[in-house]
């Protein structure tokens, strides 16, 4: 690639940036649990039937790692949220490829010119 295009698919990737929304790390699963209570469905011995899906959240953010469950009505924000965090970690990565390719040929032309 140019000069010129490295240059502009940097404006690209400071737009598509800018125009993320909110982002938020790690990913959802499934989880189903056994409660505590005597005599319940979880605990039937020849057929038990656990509680659940309740969706679980697990992430880890500056070496943290973290964990909670996640209400019914939260889950779709949180999937778009998650879908922008990644997105963003792409993105990122992208930028400092095009940047250490706008160095080596920055290196290239100093080269020639001197």
């Amino acid at each position: 690639m140019t000069t010129a295009q490295l240059q502009h698919r940097l404006v690209q990737i400071k737009t598509e940036l800018a125009a993320l929304g909110p982002i938020h790390p790690g990913s959802l699963s499934e989880q189903y649990n056994v409660c505590g209570t005597p005599g319940c469905r979880c605990k039937d011995p020849k057929k038990p039937e656990k509680h659940g899906p309740y969706c679980h959240l697990s992430y880890t953010w500056r070496g943290r790692s973290s964990t909670r469950f996640v209400r019914p009505s939260r889950v779709k924000a949180l999937r778009e949220k998650i879908a922008n965090y990644k997105r963003f970690r792409e993105l990122m990565a992208e930028w400092v490829d095009v940047a250490m390719a706008l160095d080596v040929l920055e290196r290239e032309a100093a080269k020639h010119v001197e």
